[in-house]
């Protein structure tokens, strides 16, 4: 079987699969812009890994998914929800 230089980057199905392969986005972008009649996918593919590398998960907020991924399993409560809210929100304000 021939391919897999990148990956199968190809078979990736969103932005999920994306994410995990942010080394493979670099190269294929570089790739691209070398045959130098690529332009247009190249830079869409560096805009692509832009978007992702701009948004990461905020730590407040995965504390928060957190806290209501425990309660939903009963390994937590609703309280936990509330704090892990209440610092995300006071991030958030102060980011503002």
């Amino acid at each position: 079987m021939s391919g897999g230089s990148y990956n199968y980057l190809y078979l990736a199905a969103d932005l999920a699969d994306l994410g995990q392969q942010r080394g493979d986005l670099r190269a294929m972008s570089d790739r691209l812009a070398e045959l130098g009649y690529a332009e247009g996918a190249a830079a869409e593919t560096r805009k692509l890994l832009a978007l992702l590398e701009e948004a990461p998960v905020r730590p407040d907020l995965a504390a928060v998914w957190k806290a209501v991924e425990r309660w939903d399993s009963f390994d937590g409560g609703e309280d936990a929800v509330r704090e892990a809210l209440a610092g995300y929100q006071g991030d958030k304000k102060e980011a503002a």
